[in-house]
């Protein structure tokens, strides 16, 4: 709260001292007033200016708990996601172990076996399935597996000496390209 107070100035007809003892009287009273009036706002400045530095230190006090408080949230969301992480961590290294053994398991075998696996795939049929079907079956799904099996093969000659056809008229582009 601040005030405002105007001095008012007062004009008294100018005396020499000792010349009217009233006026000198009245004099004193007045600069006793002033005095007593400037020690009043002086008073309700210094009590303003307490308020002043409350309210700032208020002000100072909320914030500091608004950071604190976000920097307890910060900690927690970075220890939730730490331990997701770990949990994220652990499962994917299952998942490797896994994806790791079906590739050796891929490896391990022949190219006829994995191109056999393929068709069976294509057809829709697990190993699984294969195996429980009976013999009649069994043989039927073989003989469509030997079929798309040559069928495969010869698709791949084909490509094979297209390759070849292609790769006779590189040399003479190739040859053409050099002399520019």
């Amino acid at each position: 709260m601040l005030v405002s107070v105007k001095q008012q100035a007062i004009n008294l007809p100018l005396k020499r001292p000792g010349e009217d003892p009233t006026a000198e009287a009245a004099s004193g009273l007045q600069s006793a007033a002033l005095q007593a009036l400037r020690d009043n706002i002086q008073a309700q400045a210094n009590q303003g200016s307490t308020q002043v530095q409350e309210s700032i230190t208020r002000q100072a006090t909320q914030q500091v708990n608004a950071a604190t408080a976000i920097s307890d949230k910060v900690d927690e969301a970075f220890a939730k996601t730490r331990v997701q992480l770990q949990t994220v961590g652990s499962s994917a290294l299952e998942d490797t172990s896994s994806a790791m053994a079906q590739f050796k398991d891929y490896m391990s075998k022949t190219p006829e076996e994995r191109l056999r696996d393929s068709i069976l795939e294509e057809m829709g049929i697990t190993e699984e399935e294969y195996e429980a079907m009976p013999p009649e079956k069994q043989l039927a799904v073989g003989e469509e597996i030997a079929q798309r099996m040559q069928d495969k093969a010869a698709m791949a000659q084909v490509e094979k000496a297209q390759e070849s056809r292609s790769d006779e008229k590189h040399p003479v582009t190739d040859m053409f390209l050099a002399s520019l």
